[in-house]
């Protein structure tokens, strides 16, 4: 996986939504903000993207997302159940079309759920919602962090097609 690959799957996915007059908003954890940045890449950006939020930790989930502890009680991060509430919750913040969740760990190492590196979920919701999980055997979080934004990006393009 390359920049190259993530921007061109960004510049798909923003004439996709562009053309269909649909928006999206996203919150990232583990890809860091690379969702956002190849969305914003895409010239005409703010025809489509509303909003991108980095919630990496929970204090960020609450501020960020507005998700308090009891919204969260019974969910686990870095699962598909998780990066739904994730996207759905974004997607709602600002009215959008789309949401994209994504939440994994980047590596080098794991993270305090069990997950090791290179695992990684992305959802979708809008109007359908889909969850993928992703485990790449890698523990380069730079690799990671590229292969879970196109993944995301890829999920959104698939639900567009």
């Amino acid at each position: 996986m390359s920049m190259e690959t993530l921007f061109a799957t960004a510049a798909r996915i923003g004439e996709r939504l562009k053309a269909r007059r649909e928006t999206v908003a996203v919150a990232e954890s583990a890809a860091g903000g690379l969702i956002s940045a190849a969305l914003l890449a895409v010239p005409g950006a703010s025809a489509f993207y509303l909003a991108g939020a980095v919630v990496y930790t929970p204090r960020a989930r609450h501020r960020l997302l507005g998700l308090r502890r009891e919204d969260v009680r019974g969910f686990m991060s870095a699962t598909e159940p998780f990066a739904l509430l994730m996207a759905e919750t974004i997607r709602a913040q600002h009215s959008a079309t789309w949401g994209i969740g994504e939440t994994g760990a980047a590596g080098p190492n794991g993270n305090p759920y069990g997950h090791a590196a290179g695992h990684d979920v992305v959802a979708v919701s809008g109007p359908v919602q889909m969850a993928r999980t992703i485990a790449t055997g890698s523990s380069d979080r730079q690799a990671n962090m590229l292969a879970f934004a196109v993944v995301a990006l890829e999920l959104l393009g698939e639900q567009l097609a």
